[in-house]
């Protein structure tokens, strides 16, 4: 079996795929007020040209797919794409990354289509909070999704919530208590300095000690083992059935462990989240490039693929990309 390594010697096992950068929700973290400069449709890759990125890819040794976006279900016949994909021999893991809205629609038919798993982004657990955080988003929605998920075998349905201080960095413990009596994974992301210009400043940043020590007001934490190469850290709750996750990009990042590789929906693929490096792999998928070139261009994202990011050591820690225009 193919096993694709980097200088570092990290394995490269997974890949990360947006699929486009249109949100049905505008996250006040994420978006301006009046939204971003969208893609124009036709510099989007097609889903046969994604398909063809995956399965060159998956001949070096990528296993696991996360289809992200922008938000992946508001992309028309999203199931086709992940139909295709997990039809691909050596592909092991598809999962998908959702803001929840179509998640109810949708669930039955992703895991039908080879879906293995599903992350949703969710950010409060009040319904006018909630509504004020995504600029009009219905709570009761996303909470019908990810139950009829979790009901679909989406399993496990991880809850992935960013703490904001003066925004919702005061329901850390409700999320935590959604573990006690279910089994989802809620996971705690530091909040990363993406998004809309202006937004992101220090004094709202929550570190992920003190979100850990929050949290642990609630009970002693046990340490848990739940994937490998993952970045988040896992605990359990004393005779909780889910287990708290903790993913810190900036004070604990995870880079001798990071496995992937990013591919935007214009087809840039980036090294590293961080990474202001990128290669294009449209020219080549749409100039009559043969399969052996775009094998070339994935082996040199990997090997320029930096030891870590520098994030944390930087003074001007802010990043006017939003999430929606990477890949979540």
């Amino acid at each position: 079996m193919a096993e694709l390594r980097d200088k570092f010697n990290r394995t490269i096992d997974y890949m990360r795929i947006s699929v486009t950068d249109r949100c049905n929700l505008r996250c006040v973290y994420c978006m301006p007020y009046d939204g971003l400069r969208l893609i124009e449709h036709k510099e989007i890759l097609s889903y046969e040209e994604i398909v063809r990125i995956v399965r060159i890819a998956s001949g070096l040794g990528v296993r696991k797919i996360r289809i992200t976006g922008g938000e992946p279900l508001a992309r028309k016949d999203i199931t086709s794409l992940t139909s295709s994909i997990k039809d691909i021999p050596r592909i092991e893991d598809l999962s998908i990354t959702t803001n929840g809205i179509l998640l109810e629609k949708y669930a039955e038919k992703l895991i039908e289509s080879g879906v293995d798993r599903v992350n949703v982004s969710l950010d409060s657990l009040r319904t006018e909070r909630f509504k004020e955080i995504t600029r009009g988003g219905d709570i009761n929605v996303v909470l019908r999704g990810i139950e009829t998920a979790r009901k679909s075998g989406l399993l496990p349905v991880k809850i992935n919530m960013i703490p904001i201080r003066g925004l919702n960095g005061d329901e850390i413990k409700d999320f935590a208590r959604i573990t006690l009596n279910s089994d989802y994974h809620v996971r705690f992301i530091e909040f990363m300095p993406f998004g809309s210009r202006g937004f992101w400043s220090a004094d709202k940043y929550i570190p992920r000690d003190e979100i850990k020590a929050i949290v642990e007001t609630l009970g002693t934490l046990t340490p848990v083992r739940v994937r490998k190469n993952g970045p988040s850290k896992y605990f359990r709750l004393k005779d909780a059935q889910g287990v708290i996750g903790f993913i810190s990009a900036i004070t604990h990042h995870f880079c001798e462990e990071c496995n992937r590789l990013r591919l935007t929906s214009n087809g840039k693929l980036k090294p590293c989240l961080f990474s202001e490096t990128e290669i294009d792999l449209k020219p080549a998928l749409r100039g009559g490039a043969p399969d052996n070139e775009i094998e070339r261009l994935l082996r040199l994202a990997i090997e320029i693929k930096p030891e870590r990011h520098n994030i944390s050591d930087r003074s001007d820690l802010n990043i006017f990309q939003a999430m929606s225009q990477i890949g979540g």
